[in-house]
Order: C-alpha cells, then structure tokens, then sequence
C-alpha cells in the first residue's frame, strides 16, 4: 500500500477510532507504530504515563445491571482478534462517566429495555494496533461482515478509523439497546460464514439488540445515526437510544449510532495507555 493510501486508510479507523470533531491535541507520534519515511500516518498523541487510571471504575461496579459484550476482548470484531490492551473484557469508564450512565440505566429500564456496551475506555495501544493492521492489506478476513462494502485501503479516508480517539480520554463508549429480560445471545462462531452487518436483523450476526439497522463497528453509511434509508422500527430504536443518551448528558457522533462521549468529561485533552483490566482503576 503506497504511502497516500494508508494516510488515507489511518484516517478511518477511528470511527470509533477516528476522532470527533474538536481542536486537535498536541500530539506526537508513538515509537510501536512509526511508519517508514515513505509512508506518512497521523501522529497520535503522547499517552499519559501513568499505568493506572485515576478517578476510573469498572462499570459493573457501580452498576451491574448494565450489561456487556467487549467486542475487543475478543475475536468477533473487524480485526478478527483480540485487540491489543484488553486483556480482560471489561468497561472501563471515568467516574463521572458510569454515574450518568447509572442514571441512563434507569431510565431504559423503566421503558423495558437495559443498556449493553461493546466498548468502553480504549487504551492508546489498542489504537496503534488499529494503525498497524490498516497497513496490512492482506488481513482482511473480516470484511464480508463489517466493512463488505468498503476497501480496507479507504477506510481511513472514508472515516471509518482514526487516531486519536475519543475513548482514550475514558468517557466515550460505545453501546446499544436490549430488551428485558434479554433473549440470550449465541456464541460467536470464528467458523460460521459470515454475513454483511448491513444485512437484515435476522441474518446477520445473531446480537441480541434490538433492531438498529445494521451491526455494531459496520463500516457503513447506513450506520450514520439519521441515515435516510434506516426507516421504520429501526429508526425508532436509534432516536429511542439517542434521547435516553442525550437526556443523560452524552453527546453522540453522528456517524455512529452506536458511539456516544460524555458531555463533561474530566479528561478532554488526556489520553490514557493502561490497559482494560481491573488493576488498571485507581
């Protein structure tokens, strides 16, 4: 891949990774995912140093009847395998962060329906590895399901993936709606033959969210929260999850209907590299 296709495919990863429009930070760029000199990458900003996270909880703690499917944690994500920094499936989030989504918690609850987070706080170099995969254009065991409609080498351009993100500060996270009680959810199988997360509920991946239209991380404009062509039950879901999230102090990203930033985060210019797991939360 020439130098101008992956700038343009590191500028998409962050969908969740890519960064959402503010003043960008100071930043520099990270030893473990410095390019060659003929293949320019955004910097992303010097991580703090600390290897704990102050003034971080781990969600379930503070409330847990939210529930959780850490996508990273595992295989079933556009990668295709754990993500470097996770090595516990857990949602970390700054205090102030998990306490409005307590409050959030309770409302969904009160209509029938229960939060679920893919993902959470995300650790500096987990974003690296997003970089470094994008340069990889021959990993691309993923794409039938979650970007079947994209080249890998545009999905920085196209916005898909980005560096820095927003969930490295550790009050963004991504999530969905269930109802409740919530039908169980099938194990995901690495073996099944995979279908495109812009298919119809019933056929692609079995997640037990109600309908939003498409998959959680699908590289789609169809997962553009107002999108025109999701109508219906499913547009209905997106606005139900956007007013519990926005009457609960979060901000979406309209690109994502998944991905919401909490509107007064405590560390809007810092960006954290310890990693997902409990020893991390000071």
């Amino acid at each position: 891949m020439g130098g101008a296709a992956v700038l343009a495919f590191v500028a998409v990863l962050g969908g969740c990774s890519r960064p959402e429009p503010r003043p960008a930070p100071t930043v520099t760029a990270p030893a473990s995912s410095s390019p060659g000199p003929s293949s320019p990458v955004p910097s992303s900003p010097a991580p703090s140093a600390v290897d704990r996270l102050p003034g971080f909880v781990v969600l379930s703690d503070v409330d847990p009847r939210i529930r959780s499917d850490i996508r990273y944690a595992g295989a079933h994500n556009f990668v295709g395998r754990p993500i470097s920094g996770y090595p516990e499936p857990l949602c970390l989030l700054t205090r102030q962060a998990a306490e409005a989504l307590r409050r959030v918690q309770d409302a969904a609850l009160a209509g029938g329906h229960s939060l679920k987070v893919y993902d959470c706080y995300r650790p500096q170099p987990a974003v690296d590895d997003f970089v470094a995969w994008a340069k990889r254009p021959g990993e691309q065991q993923t794409k039938a399901e979650f970007y079947p409609g994209v080249a890998k080498s545009r999905l920085f351009a196209d916005g898909y993936i980005g560096a820095p993100t927003a969930h490295s500060r550790g009050s963004t996270l991504d999530l969905t709606l269930v109802e409740e009680p919530a039908a169980s959810q099938p194990p995901y199988d690495p073996g099944r033959p995979l279908v495109a997360c812009t298919a119809p509920r019933g056929q692609r991946f079995a997640d037990n969210s109600i309908d939003m239209g498409t998959g959680f991380d699908c590289f789609d404009a169809r997962a553009h929260t107002a999108d025109p062509r999701i109508t219906g039950t499913a547009r209905d879901n997106r606005r139900l999850l956007r007013r519990l999230m926005t009457d609960g102090g979060f901000v979406n990203y309209d690109r994502e209907w998944w991905h919401y930033r909490f509107r007064d985060e405590p560390y809007p210019d810092t960006y954290f590299a310890a990693p997902v797991a409990r020893s991390s939360v000071g």
